[in-house]
């Protein structure tokens, strides 16, 4: 739960929603900036059973979705919702698709109110409760997937059985694809203009604590981290000891997470990295190393002093 609150909280923010759309979306190009978003409820319902008239008397359905927002275009808007995984969905095209559907009632209904309070409406409008001009707003769902492989369906007919139904038949059949953001693999993290890429970098080096070391000593950015997005790596990359270390500046909130990383190290207690320390320490032996060689290298590596990596080969060296 407490997960979950962190990744809304951090994506909530209208430069984080609008960079997502455009770096996932358009590979980058700005076409939705933060001031044309707009909030919208998460809840979504849709009717069981009867439609029409009946429907009133139907079972309703709540579900709530991640997050979700306007995207105003000129005077149109479309409608983007964002599905936050850990765990993968083999489901996920019939409940994305029941979002999107319970969405686009949710727009019939509020023109159904209006239409039938319309007189210069023909007989076939007022039934429908739709005129024949009306439209709908387009919607779409993201799927933002934290786990290491998404092997499940990303469209419907991945998981409809089309055993002995004629092609004919098949093919009248309407499909419905998913959009899965696989963030663990997503590489091309220049497309995003905020801290989501120093997120999704750290995100996609989580489980090579050497790497993600490299990582945040390289990129300036670790340097000055927004609070919230300093919490969301931690959390994301299961490294608890980063907020037990956690140095804010009195201005404006920022957290040095080099600094972070490097205490962690220096007073060993970072077990992911000091895995990544032996195991670097172990390569070295294999390949005959000296343990001059690898003291340079591990210094050199992990930007750490020549006591530290002293202390450190004499821990893993054998």
């Amino acid at each position: 739960m407490e997960k979950d609150l962190q990744k809304k909280g951090y994506f909530y923010a209208p430069e984080r929603f609008a960079d997502l759309i455009n770096g996932l979306m358009c590979a980058g190009k700005e076409v939705v900036s933060p001031s044309d978003l707009s909030d919208m409820d998460s809840q979504t319902g849709f009717f069981l059973g009867a439609s029409g008239s009946k429907a009133r008397n139907s079972k309703r359905k709540q579900r709530y979705r991640d997050l979700i927002r306007k995207a105003a275009f000129g005077v149109n808007f479309m409608v983007v919702g964002i599905e936050n995984q850990e765990e993968v969905n083999y489901l996920m095209p019939l409940r994305a698709m029941t979002y999107d559907a319970g969405e686009y009632e949710r727009q019939a209904a509020e023109i159904r109110r209006r239409v039938k309070k319309q007189k210069d409406v023909t007989t076939a409008e007022f039934l429908s409760g739709f005129r024949k001009d009306s439209r709908l707003h387009p919607c779409i769902t993201l799927v933002l997937y934290y786990g290491n492989q998404w092997d499940g369906a990303r469209n419907l007919y991945s998981i409809l059985d089309f055993t002995d139904i004629p092609k004919e038949l098949q093919e009248k059949v309407n499909n419905y694809k998913i959009y899965v953001c696989e963030v663990r693999k997503f590489e091309n993290t220049d497309v995003f203009r905020t801290d989501l890429k120093q997120v999704f970098d750290c995100i996609r080096c989580a489980e090579d604590p050497e790497k993600l070391h490299q990582l945040v000593m390289n990129d300036p950015a670790y340097k000055e981290l927004e609070e919230e997005t300093y919490d969301t790596i931690a959390e994301y990359t299961k490294t608890t000891e980063l907020m037990q270390v956690k140095q804010c500046k009195k201005k404006g909130g920022r957290v040095n997470m080099c600094r972070a990383i490097t205490e962690l190290i220096r007073e060993g207690r970072m077990e992911g990295i000091e895995q990544g320390i032996k195991a670097l320490v172990e390569t070295s032996m294999e390949l005959g190393s000296t343990k001059e060689e690898t003291l340079n290298r591990l210094v050199e590596k992990l930007s750490i002093s020549s006591e530290t990596a002293e202390k450190y080969l004499k821990q893993f060296w054998g």
